[in-house]
């Protein structure tokens, strides 16, 4: 098995798995790797940012995370990501050869020779993109060429990578017109050296450095800082023919460029310079590389004594070539990019960092505020049901006084009706017709004047009652509303005049059965004097607890077709008196009565006594009926309509009394319900705020748990920029 070249390129007929395995050690892969590492971070680095970008846009509206100006600049990042991915895939490594004419340079523009990604040749020129065959080149970058280009043009050349290591390992090279053919190098220098990485001087080894030659790298090294420069002597074959100094040419030449590179450009030290110089011979090491392809010894192709020397010398340059372009294009391409690429994630992470902790701080503040909401809420639940049970009971205990109150002050006035009947003074007269309008407006003036006494004996104290009983309901309930609510609370009941209770007496309904009896009746009638016997012994029964039936009520007088009833249990002696006179007086009024009673009293009495009791018995009824005038009738209608009207009043006494507590009832529970209904809005406010927190506090999580996976991931991205550094660029210084 052939062993490997010294410059690291496998021996033509080495097996394709040796030849990958040598290539892999090729200096130049470690820049090929190093590029591939770096896009697969930035592909990382870009989809951390919209992952990101797009978590801000989720969250932007939730409790002001962020500050407009964090998400602007995490959204920049974006496309700086996304240029920067595109600048890394147009990366290579760049090598710019440079030479007076005749030094090896026949070309008359920049020759740019790059990877084709078809696998086709071919090339283009500066101004158009046009493919053209590619063995125009010879035509158009000669320096003798008829059809001239621009020193400063390029012509790009385009081949096969797989014909190629260089270009395989993303290499591309740009050969220079002669720097002595034109006075614009600054142009030259800014349009197509800038972003070269090593700078190869080709120099004739028959001379030494000219001015033209050092007159470029001060401009090159003035607009770059310490440019990597190689400077190759070329045709050292040469020398052969002169071998007694060929050692004290090469020291010549080695001292001058030596101090050319350290003192002068300052570029390296004097170990490092005299590792950049190389004497070789590029037509020999191109002979001795076609023979190698065709299978012959690579001596085969020398062009004079001590090429195995020069050849290796040659390989020792291309394997320090490749070194070195590889680590300063690593350096130079990838290190700002890494640098960048930690400030993006650095500022994201920052952004990341502060949504975290702000999520954290809210999420805290939140539940705090959802732990008071809570215990508000339960408090004021549980104070409503005791608070509730204690106002039934006053307002129960308020209703049954207003109810005793009511019947008692009723009672009262029923007693006195006499009086307020006897104040009502409407002109009275029997007509029917007046009569009736006459009964209307007593009715009326009885019901007013009832209502008003009432009134003034109970309203004031029971509106006092009422207000105190409302405020205290008010400022209870006030203590379970929150701030905004107690104001409301204390207004809720606005009145313009007290409480007062209507007393529904409605004495025309009440009374529309009373019938009055206006007619004449003598008080020293038969009929008169028995009823009037007749009530007095029903009073003695009473009083000595006679077992008796006791007689039913007389029917008013007014009523029609009155008759009286008698029949009552009495003794024997009491009978055998009214026997006598009652048979006399059956049926009979008046005078026919009384001379019915004389003349069973003749036989007992005498005339005279009989004549006397007559005469004052018949003044008597003279003066009754000669005093039986409207007052008189007035009087009897009064004391008729008192009779009957406190009889139906004091049915409706516990009726009445009812409805007035009903009414007291009614005001004291509506005004408990509407602030009941405040403390169930307020309670139902809490319960929403309650459950309004738990969500977002559960979003508060989310948010936190996704800006702390985002951190974690630029903690992540972080480390993988370091190692990065650790493994392409801290191990180049």
């Amino acid at each position: 098995m052939a062993a490997p070249a010294a410059n690291g390129r496998p021996p033509v007929g080495l097996p394709a798995d040796m030849v990958r395995k040598v290539r892999d050690n090729s200096p130049l892969q470690v820049f090929v790797n190093a590029k591939r590492k770096i896009n697969d971070i930035y592909v990382e680095i870009e989809d951390y940012v919209k992952d990101s970008v797009a978590y801000m846009r989720s969250v932007q509206n939730n409790e002001q995370l962020f500050a407009n100006d964090d998400f602007k600049i995490v959204e920049s990042h974006i496309n700086k990501v996304r240029g920067i991915r595109d600048v890394l895939l147009r990366d290579h490594m760049k090598v710019a050869f440079f030479g007076r004419t005749s030094n090896g340079h026949t070309t008359n523009c920049f020759l740019q020779v790059e990877g084709s990604e078809t696998g086709e040749a071919y090339l283009v020129t500066e101004d158009s993109s046009e493919k053209q065959n590619v063995k125009s080149v010879g035509q158009l970058g000669h320096a003798l060429c008829k059809e001239k280009l621009k020193e400063s043009q390029m012509v790009r050349i385009f081949w096969p990578k797989e014909k190629c290591l260089l270009l395989r390992d993303d290499v591309v090279l740009v050969d220079s017109p002669g720097i002595d053919v034109t006075p614009n190098l600054d142009e030259w220098i800014d349009k197509h050296c800038l972003d070269a990485d090593v700078f190869v001087l080709v120099a004739n080894a028959e001379s030494t450095l000219m001015v033209t030659e050092k007159n470029f790298f001060h401009k090159v090294s003035q607009r770059l800082s310490k440019p990597n420069i190689f400077i190759l002597n070329n045709r050292w074959d040469a020398a052969a023919s002169e071998p007694d100094y060929m050692d004290e040419v090469r020291g010549q030449h080695t001292e001058r460029t030596i101090d050319f590179l350290v003192s002068e450009l300052k570029v390296c030290s004097s170990d490092e310079a005299a590792q950049r110089i190389f004497f070789v011979s590029a037509k020999e090491a191109l002979q001795a590389r076609l023979q190698e392809q065709n299978g012959h010894p690579a001596h085969t192709g020398a062009l004079a004594e001590g090429f195995q020397k020069r050849y290796f010398e040659f390989q020792d340059f291309e394997k320090k070539f490749e070194e070195c372009i590889s680590q300063s294009a690593v350096k130079t391409k990838f290190e700002q990019h890494s640098q960048q690429g930690q400030l993006v994630v650095s500022e994201v992470k920052r952004v990341m960092d502060a949504i975290y902790e702000k999520c954290l701080k809210t999420r805290a503040e939140k539940l705090l505020t959802k732990k008071e909401v809570q215990d508000r809420l339960n408090f004021t639940e549980k104070n409503l049901m005791l608070l509730t049970q204690e106002m039934k009971d006053k307002i129960h205990q308020m209703v049954e006084d207003v109810e005793q109150r009511v019947s008692k002050a009723l009672s009262e006035e029923i007693h006195r009706l006499s009086t307020l009947v006897d104040e009502f003074n409407l002109a009275f007269h029997p007509e029917p017709l007046v009569l009736n309008v006459y009964k209307k407006e007593l009715h009326v003036y009885v019901e007013n004047g009832l209502g008003s006494n009432l009134r003034a004996r109970l309203s004031t104290a029971l509106a006092l009652n009422m207000e105190t009983s409302q405020r205290e309901m008010m400022e209870r309930m006030a203590e379970l509303l929150p701030a905004d609510k107690k104001q409301v609370s204390l207004t809720i009941l606005p009145r313009r005049e007290p409480f007062e209770i209507l007393y529904r007496l409605n004495c025309d309904n009440l009374c529309a059965d009373f019938h009055e009896n206006l007619e004449f009746r003598f008080s020293w009638g038969i009929t008169s004097l028995i009823a009037r016997f007749m009530r007095g012994r029903s009073a003695d029964v009473a009083v000595l607890n006679r077992v008796e039936r006791i007689p039913h009520p007389l029917t008013p007088l007014g009523d029609p077709g009155h008759q009286v009833s008698l029949q009552r249990s009495v003794s024997n002696e009491d009978w055998s008196f009214l026997s006598k006179i009652a048979v006399a007086s059956i049926s009979s009024q008046g005078t026919v009565g009384g001379m019915l009673v004389a003349g069973f009293m003749l036989k007992t009495v005498g005339w005279r006594l009989i004549l006397v009791s007559g005469a004052i018995y018949g003044c008597l009824y003279m003066y009754e009926r000669l005093t039986w005038t409207n007052k008189a009738k007035e009087r009897t209608f009064k004391k008729q309509y008192v009779n009957h009207a406190t009889n139906k009043l004091k049915l409706i006494v516990d009726l009445t009394s009812a409805n007035c507590s009903h009414q007291v009832q009614q005001e004291l529970s509506s005004t408990f319900a509407r602030l009941c209904h405040l403390v169930d809005e307020s309670t139902e406010e809490m319960s929403g705020r309650v459950k309004a927190l738990e969500k977002e506090v559960k979003l508060l999580e989310e948010s936190a748990n996704s800006a702390k996976v985002l951190r974690n991931k630029a903690n992540y991205v972080a480390r993988e920029l370091n190692l990065f550094d650790e493994a392409y660029l801290l191990q180049q210084d």
